[in-house]
């Protein structure tokens, strides 16, 4: 046994619990609505397979704000991406860049919200993005919008997209969270941080 991490806050390196191999009828129903990559599931949905109900559900929620939410997927991407670097979540980061490629995020936006307050601030980002930015920062920071990046939000975004945004960024802090906590792995072909 080893001993415990001094740092209560470090990224485990190897799976806590190994994507699922076996298989089942209820199994392969929520499977068959995942991403597969060479016919298996890549490693989160493999990892929630250890509880199929749970993860057909997920799949229903995340698959909604992902493809069929009032965002704009570039600005969806912004927020995702900021989670996943403010919780230190590779998989998340590393998975998000892909999707925030195709949706217009250049590879110096996608450093930048990798980076730290100042980094991140340094890039010359629209004001509309920078509240979209303040809002996962906020969250992270306290579990709530300022009042001035709830304003700046409420100036762009209409009372279902506001509500949208906030539970966007809920939803990912709780996959960063479970990622993190199990530790998985990066699928192949995913890209880690920036460099």
């Amino acid at each position: 046994m080893t001993a415990p991490s001094s740092d209560p806050h470090r990224r485990v390196d190897q799976p806590r619990l190994a994507p699922r191999e076996e298989r089942s009828a209820e199994l392969d129903a929520a499977l068959g609505k995942t991403l597969l990559r060479d016919g298996r599931p890549i490693n989160i949905f493999g990892t929630l397979a250890h509880h199929p109900a749970l993860l057909e559900r997920f799949n229903r929620f995340g698959g909604y704000l992902l493809n069929k939410g009032l965002l704009p997927a570039r600005e969806r991407e912004i927020v995702i991406l900021r989670i996943g670097a403010r919780c230190r979540s590779v998989y998340e980061f590393g998975q998000h860049t892909v999707i925030g490629e195709r949706c217009g995020l250049t590879p110096a936006e996608i450093a930048a919200l990798a980076g730290d307050r100042a980094a991140c601030a340094a890039h010359p980002w629209s004001d509309d993005d920078r509240a979209l930015i303040a809002l996962a920062d906020d969250l992270c920071d306290g579990d709530s919008a300022s009042d001035a990046t709830a304003e700046a939000l409420r100036r762009r975004w209409s009372d279902a997209e506001f509500v949208e945004l906030v539970v966007v960024a809920g939803f990912y802090r709780l996959v960063s969270g479970f990622l993190n906590t199990m530790g998985v792995q990066l699928d192949e072909g995913v890209p880690s941080w920036p460099s």
